[in-house]
């Protein structure tokens, strides 16, 4: 060791000697804010000794030393302000969100998440609904509202919604949107085999975080619209007042074009719609360990229901048998709301979330009474009601560092009403109808409960292994009795870093929508235009599967940014169930398939590069089925005797869909793009008689964006203005052509549209 050398370490261990002795003198606010880092000192070699002794500096030199660098601390702690209370609140609840998101960790399922920088960086941003921003992830299919929106790897509903990892309740269906895309901080869409915690509806799970950057005592407000006389203001803010963070947010949309249109041409014919929706976020931290939050929001929706101009009449009701099918005036109106309520409780590697719940949905279809006979033969007067209470708990225990348990419960009360008030013509002996209008009351109420309990182990055999094992005991007491013990187990494999595989298998439970199973009493509308051509109508029973997934996620560090992953996953199901539409009524009824089988596999890829950011997804699925089990009146005798003894594809199977697009940030101005395809839903195959045979024509929907920041107001509270495209290239193409089982009209994909909006932050 060299003389300079001796000469240096001599000096630290000094000054080092004089460190603590100048650090009291520092004042306690600073010191209670920054803790500086602890010093350590080597123990001194022979030759570093003989160096001190011989040639160290005075004391009172390295004591001036010493005192001149914490004096230089202490003016760097002087100037960097202490955090706000917000931020010290913002980071507890950081803490408290990594607890709850131990609680829910998907296992070995497959997540795909979305957050609000990519939300908004879509055509469209935040005033895209949900459900067109989830049509961007891998195997989700576009459909009709009145056909439930989209389809999670061509199942019909079964999807889950869940806010902070509390599951929200089924409603009544219908197509309003209850969540506001502008509240989610990151949503995850997931599916696979999914664990243990994960029961009822699994074709996928949509997991919603609510935005945790909105509480600086900040908010924006924006107006949005366009084409289809499309206008849809709103409002958001969020602040902190002690301990208790608060996020409110109010939107209304308005349209001409409410509901997909029934013909091919620009606008539709009676389509208006009008809605608000409302959210309200509150959190609260009771001490170190405990959290409370209140989540609520509301949608109260209505609508025109569209006409289709040119439709033969076929009865006469009223006097009437000659009716312009445009001059129809439909309507329906909905009205969601729901509430939750969560204590949340970490402590000595303990995790814990308790919640209560409910929610209150209706819908209501009011017919055109004359018009309806004139066309159906019946005119229904559908209210659906539904009043959901609940309560769920969910548990994370390390047990050791390769072992996590968790352990819930869920508990679900639903009292339900469904009434059909229809109209219709009485048939005379030789069973031809005749106009003598009448009618008929149908009405069904129950109390049903969903009782769910589940155990599951995380075990790190390795660091580079995972297993995670479980099981689900679902019990349902609705219009039938039926429950089931599940196992769940996944294992995940991560042998290179940047590489994640995972395979799974999963048993899993599903019952149907309470008001979805309600039963109809088929002796009212004997001897009447409503009496179906098939008597039977067994009840609806819950589906009972085996799921199968494996995958892999590969980050490509040849290309700095881009990820890809390849998914394949099979399920064998037993009374499969499916929705439709059968009747003027945009509702749907439930009903079984004895046995169906959903097959496929996902390509998905995603690259990020500085300001730019693009990805893409193709799928590849199918689902068939086999012989209708319950509500077999639904179905004409022909379809019902073909289904018994072949596999037809379900309405909803696509067998091609993919998605892509990108976003670059240049200058203060944000490009987007992305787009759709689909192969084609089904349809009937006319010419050979086949139930769901064929599809309507393959398409792609292209839609722009673009955006940019102005300081007009403020420099730190920007002015955003954005234009979109929606359909770039005007595709005329159709969703459905109004065949197939459980489709009752055509609905055809919108037409090219543009939108301008502005947004200030305050």
């Amino acid at each position: 060791m060299s003389v300079s050398s001796n000469r240096f370490l001599a000096i630290a261990r000094l000054g080092a000697a004089s460190l603590p002795a100048l650090a009291m003198a520092i004042p306690d606010q600073a010191s209670a804010q920054t803790v500086l880092p602890d010093i350590v000192v080597n123990a001194p070699s022979p030759i570093a000794h003989h160096a001190r002794h011989h040639r160290a500096r005075p004391a009172h030199t390295a004591g001036r030393r010493a005192t001149s660098v914490a004096t230089h601390r202490h003016r760097q702690e002087q100037q960097t302000p202490p955090p706000t209370e917000a931020e010290v609140l913002a980071a507890k609840n950081t803490t408290f969100d990594d607890a709850r998101a131990r609680i829910a960790a998907p296992g070995g399922a497959v997540p795909y998440t979305l957050n609000h920088q990519v939300i908004e960086s879509m055509p469209q941003g935040t005033n895209a609904t949900v459900d067109k921003v989830l049509l961007q992830a891998p195997g989700v299919t576009q459909d009709s509202a009145a056909s439930g929106d989209l389809h999670i790897r061509n199942e019909h509903a079964n999807l889950q919604y869940r806010i902070n990892g509390i599951a929200l309740p089924d409603g009544v269906g219908g197509f309003g949107q209850i969540i506001d895309t502008a509240l989610i901080g990151n949503m995850s869409l997931i599916t696979g085999a999914l664990p243990a915690q994960y029961g009822l509806r699994t074709a996928g799970v949509v997991d919603i975080q609510t935005k945790t950057d909105a509480f600086n005592n900040g908010g924006s407000a924006s107006v949005y619209g366009g084409s289809h006389g499309t206008v849809t203001p709103s409002i958001q803010y969020g602040g902190t007042v002690g301990q208790t963070q608060y996020f409110i947010s109010g939107r209304y949309f308005g349209s001409d074009l409410g509901l997909e249109n029934p013909t091919a041409a620009r606008s539709a014919i009676h389509d208006h719609t009008d809605q608000e929706k409302g959210f309200l976020y509150l959190s609260t931290v009771l001490d170190p360990t405990s959290r409370l939050t209140f989540i609520s929001g509301v949608s109260n929706n209505s609508y025109q229901i569209p006409n289709n101009p040119g439709q033969t009449p076929a009865f006469t009701a009223y006097g009437v048998s000659n009716f312009d099918s445009s001059q129809l005036n439909e309507r329906q109106t909905e009205f969601n709301q729901f509430n939750v309520l969560a204590y949340q409780k970490s402590v000595n590697g303990f995790d814990l979330q308790l919640s209560y719940f409910n929610r209150i949905s209706t819908l209501h279809f009011m017919p055109d009474t004359i018009g309806d006979l004139v066309f159906n033969g019946v005119a229904s007067d559908v209210y659906r009601r539904s009043i959901s209470n609940g309560i769920q708990a969910d548990t994370a225990y390390r047990l050791t560092d390769a072992h996590t348990l968790r352990a819930g419960f869920g508990v679900t009360g639903e009292r339900s009403l469904v009434n059909n008030g229809s109209v219709v013509l009485p048939l005379d002996g030789d069973g031809n109808p005749f106009d003598a209008p009448f009618g008929i009351d149908d009405s069904s109420a129950r109390t049903g409960w969903l009782f769910s309990a589940y155990v599951s182990d995380e075990w790190k055999i390795a660091n580079t292994l995972t297993l995670t094992s479980g099981l689900r005991f679902d019990d349902m007491e609705q219009y039938i009795s039926a429950n089931q013990l599940s196992p769940r187990i996944s294992l995940t494999w991560k042998p290179f870093e940047g590489t994640t595989f995972h395979a799974g298998y999963a048993r899993n439970f599903t019952p149907p929508p309470q008001v979805l199973a309600a039963p109809t009493n088929l002796a009212l509308v004997q001897n009447t235009t409503q009496q179906p051509a098939v008597s039977a109508n067994d009840p609806v029973l819950p589906e009972r599967s085996h799921v199968f997934d494996v995958g892999v996620v590969q980050k490509i560090y040849a290309v700095p940014g881009l990820e890809v992953g390849l998914d394949a996953y099979y399920k064998k199901a037993t009374d499969l169930l499916d929705d439709g539409q059968f009747g003027a009524a945009y509702v749907l009824t439930a009903f079984n398939y004895a046995r169906g089988e959903n097959a496929g596999v996902e390509f998905k890829t995603t690259y990020t590069n500085g300001n730019f950011r693009a990805y893409g997804n193709v799928a590849w699925g199918k689902q068939i089925a086999t012989n209708v089990v319950s509500n077999q009146y639904l179905f004409s005798p022909d379809d019902l005797a073909y289904i018994a003894g072949h596999y037809i594809y379900t309405d909803h199977s696509q067998i091609w869909t993919a998605s892509a697009g990108a976003s670059y940030l240049w200058r203060g101005t944000r490009f987007s793009a992305d787009f759709i395809y689909g192969s084609g839903l089904r349809a009937d195959d006319e010419v050979n008689g086949i139930p769901n045979g064929s599809t309507v024509p393959a398409y792609t929907q292209v839609n722009l964006g673009l955006s940019h920041d102005f300081n007009i107001v403020s420099a730190t509270k920007p002015t955003t203005l954005r234009f979109d495209v929606v359909n770039l290239f005007d595709t005329v193409y159709q969703i459905r052509n109004g065949s197939g089982i459980g489709v009752f009209a055509p609905q055809y994909g919108q037409r090219r549209g543009f939108y301008a909006g502005i947004t200030q932050k305050f």
